[in-house]
């Protein structure tokens, strides 16, 4: 059973608390609404990162493949050396989104830096192999980002999902059952305090009879 909260029983607080009352449940709903809205979001973008995941894994197996055949075919010296040279650069674009009032992170590569990129070494010493390795690494960028992008917007949007799923819990469970059972504390009290009035009133009226 709900506590009552410590309030004054008069007909006053009965309607501000009425008003409560009105407020919690459209809170109430509107929560609820907004929970049931971000669950779908997630599921949506959980699926999205299902099959993100698959391709990246795919693409980054084949592109150590092709590392660990170019590890085996070049000379180790030679390959350290044409790692040690620098790697080519991407241009990202980072932004926010606004998910139901979650702030969430994008990240989005210009795959055209990526196509204007060279090979960071010469080609006299190297393997096609590592070549294939540095295209496919590069190649899988941008799905790697847009992988961060969704799980990150994903951890996001279930932390919120949980911060109003315990709002709605505290309205349903605590506050809306406070006010109404506070609302019938002060129904009755006033109820009991009509009567009571009621009662004297006829007693006074006795007596100015009896008087009389």
């Amino acid at each position: 059973m709900a506590s009552v909260l410590r309030v004054n029983p008069t007909r006053m607080e009965l309607t501000q608390m009425k008003r409560r009352l009105l407020t919690a449940r459209r809170g109430h709903k509107l929560l609820k609404d907004k929970r049931d809205e971000m669950v779908r979001q997630f599921m949506l973008r959980i699926r999205d990162n299902i099959t993100l995941r698959r391709q990246v894994e795919r693409d980054l197996a084949r592109a150590f493949g092709s590392f660990a055949l170019a590890r085996a075919l070049m000379e180790p010296g030679s390959l350290n050396q044409a790692l040690m040279y620098p790697a080519r650069q991407a241009r990202l674009t980072v932004g926010r989104d606004n998910i139901l009032s979650v702030r969430v992170p994008t990240l989005k590569v210009d795959e055209d830096s990526l196509r204007e990129s060279q090979l960071p070494y010469g080609l006299a010493e190297t393997s096609a192999q590592l070549d294939g390795a540095i295209e496919a690494m590069a190649g899988a960028l941008p799905q790697l980002l847009k992988l961060a992008d969704v799980e990150k917007t994903c951890a996001m949007l279930a932390d919120e999902i949980q911060k109003t799923r315990r709002r709605v819990n505290a309205l349903e469970h605590v506050m809306i059952p406070q006010f109404e059972e506070t609302i019938r504390y002060i129904s009755m009290k006033l109820d009991e305090n009509e009567r009571g009035n009621l009662t004297r009133l006829m007693k006074v009226k006795e007596m100015i009879k009896d008087r009389t």
